[in-house]
């Protein structure tokens, strides 16, 4: 009897993670449906590139799960980490190309790295990578001279050299010009498409967000603030959702860093400067 998989890819259940003191993520829940394309948006510090890193693994939960096809990779050791990574594919914020290497020779380091196919085939899927992402003809080029939404495409284009099943991208439209922007949100949109990918992505860019995600999570304080499809999140009533959509200065996202009361900070005795064992003048 074949195994019917579960609708959700990925899936955060009661998950905490904190740095040091300070919790950035508070015990929330949260899915990313397969085959869907899924915004993960809200306020800066919000935990939004922080729940990607734990995604990839490269965080792990202090409690709670994260599971990806039904395994918590919390727990997974190193070996289960390295299978499991085999199947994502991340797109970083910057690009993050080796920049002594070629456009053609970034885009195949993942398949001499992980794969033994011959260098005939893995020239076929770097060009086919390439021309799925318009570029093709860069192929000869460092990554210092393309631009910056090139340098996008190219790791997008590497990203999905190994036709992994997740794919994760950080902050893909920051710094692009409109054209730009649109060619990437359109890249996402078509490749999650044509290739049966899901996707995630991070974005503070609404408009574009709204108009290619499938589905949609708002992260604020910590918490999962609303999570369901772009009209669901449009026509919501939740007072920090439209604090976020309408960018409102004032409302239930904090302004201020958690930390002690003013009265209470201020009250503090200021620390005595050190000794040095010398007399002041006189």
């Amino acid at each position: 009897m074949s195994i019917i998989p579960s609708p959700s890819l990925i899936e955060f259940r009661k998950l905490r993670f904190a740095y040091a003191d300070h919790p950035v993520l508070d015990s929330i829940s949260l899915r990313i449906p397969r085959g869907k394309v899924t915004a993960l948006i809200g306020p800066m510090g919000a935990g939004k590139t922080t729940a990607l890193r734990l995604m990839g693994g490269e965080q792990r939960a202090q409690s709670g799960e994260m599971l990806f096809d039904g395994q918590d990779v919390t727990h997974m050791n190193q070996r289960q980490l390295y299978a499991a990574r085999r199947r994502m594919g991340m797109l970083f914020q910057f690009g993050a190309l080796f920049a002594d290497l070629s456009v053609f020779e970034n885009v195949a380091f993942p398949l001499r790295e992980h794969t033994d196919l011959p260098e005939a085939l893995i020239r076929d899927i770097v060009l086919m990578k390439l021309n799925a992402v318009g570029l093709r003809g860069a192929r000869d080029l460092l990554p210092s001279e393309v631009s910056g939404g090139m340098a996008r495409r190219i790791a997008l284009a590497r990203a999905i050299a190994l036709d992994p099943e997740l794919v994760m991208y950080d902050e893909p439209f920051s710094g692009l010009d409109p054209i730009s922007l649109k060619t990437a949100a359109r890249l996402i949109r078509q490749l999650n498409d044509a290739m049966g990918l899901t996707s995630v992505f991070v974005s503070h860019e609404l408009k574009q967000t709204l108009e290619i995600a499938d589905h949609v999570i708002i992260l604020a304080n910590g918490q999962v603030a609303i999570e369901g499809t772009p009209d669901e999140v449009r026509n919501s009533t939740d007072a920090m959702v439209y604090q976020y959509l309408n960018a409102k200065p004032d409302g239930p996202v904090r302004f201020h860093f958690p930390g002690l009361a003013v009265e209470e900070d201020f009250a503090l005795v200021a620390p005595q400067k050190p000794r040095t064992g010398m007399s002041a003048p006189r």
